[in-house]
């Protein structure tokens, strides 16, 4: 399970500025997405985070296409230069070395259509990201508060990485088995957003 920090939704929720709420709180509603509106919800969501042409283009493409392969391959390669970049201390590298061992798997997971797992393994890899970026401060209660204060596009982003906990077990959060195109929809907002950053 992917935790970034201790505190539930709601508190996390009320620290979101008012006019991004509502969109915030549309993508991961505490009883689960409906079936088949998760896209909708996601495009609303990748708007704020300010990635709605990239993601508006790539929702709808086969995960088989060139175009797909292409944006999968930038992606990999801007989070492996995000994690080489970022400064830790020594006891640290550790981390970052098995880190850029987890980003291949994950882009054979999409590739392959295993949404699923894929959200499992981004979230994982979105905490150990938000260490080598903040260090123990991702870990506090208080972590998406002081990410909006810095930036609210950058907090929204570590908010949505805490709230796929959500959607990387058996079921999307309803009791009822997460469909597969709502995982891609909302896993996609987290890729586009990053091969950005």
């Amino acid at each position: 399970m992917f935790e970034l920090m201790h505190s539930g939704p709601l508190r996390v929720n009320t620290s979101i500025p008012a006019e991004y709420r509502e969109a915030a709180e549309k993508l991961f509603p505490p009883g689960g997405f409906p079936a088949g509106e998760e896209p909708d919800r996601a495009k609303a969501f990748a708007k704020i985070l300010g990635i709605e042409a990239d993601y508006a283009r790539l929702l709808p493409l086969n995960k088989d296409s060139r175009e797909m392969h292409h944006f999968l391959a930038h992606f990999q390669n801007n989070l492996n230069l995000l994690i080489q970049k970022t400064w830790v201390e020594k006891a640290d590298e550790d981390r970052k070395a098995k880190l850029e061992i987890r980003i291949p798997p994950l882009v054979k997971e999409i590739e392959q259509g295993d949404f699923q797992r894929a959200l499992r393994d981004f979230g994982a890899i979105l905490k150990e990201l938000a260490y080598l970026f903040f260090g123990s401060q991702s870990t506090g209660e208080d972590f998406i508060e002081y990410a909006l204060r810095i930036d609210i596009q950058m907090g929204l982003f570590w908010w949505y990485g805490v709230q796929l906990n959500c959607l990387a077990g058996p079921a999307g959060g309803n009791g009822q088995a997460a469909n597969n195109e709502d995982l891609w929809a909302v896993l996609l907002i987290g890729i586009c957003y990053l091969t950005n950053f």
